[in-house]
């Protein structure tokens, strides 16, 4: 017998998969998985995302403790960004996902293809 739903439990996993799930901050922390980065190494790597929306997500991964932000007193000034031991701990299931995803994508395109060809059902009389 499965347990009751736990909204509470459902509330807490959805705030930390919230920041996670969305578009770069997955590219963000796969990409610093490799090693410390300066900003603009982090812009020129993640095609498409915009200074302010890399400003924007690193902020929230540093918020949430995924990234640690280092500014050196130099001129121009140098800032790295690095994964926190949390960050690493995230490397682990996002791999399993990222895998998992790339192994099914034929079966998800096939699915789409199978549904958008129903065409739209009919309206209820």
């Amino acid at each position: 017998m499965k347990p009751p739903h736990d909204s509470g439990r459902c509330r807490q996993a959805n705030e930390v998969i919230s920041l996670v799930g969305d578009k770069w901050s997955v590219h963000i922390v796969m990409l610093l998985g490799t090693g410390r980065k300066r900003f603009m190494e982090i812009k020129r790597a993640v095609d498409g995302i915009s200074q302010k929306m890399l400003t924007i997500t690193l902020r929230g991964l540093e918020r949430d403790g995924y990234v640690t932000r280092t500014a050196y007193p130099t001129i121009p000034p140098k800032v790295e960004y690095e994964l926190t031991d949390l960050g690493r701990e995230l490397l682990v299931p996002l791999d399993a996902l990222g895998s998992w995803a790339l192994a099914n994508h034929a079966r998800v395109v096939a699915a789409r293809a199978a549904y958008d060809g129903r065409g739209l059902p009919q309206a209820a009389e």
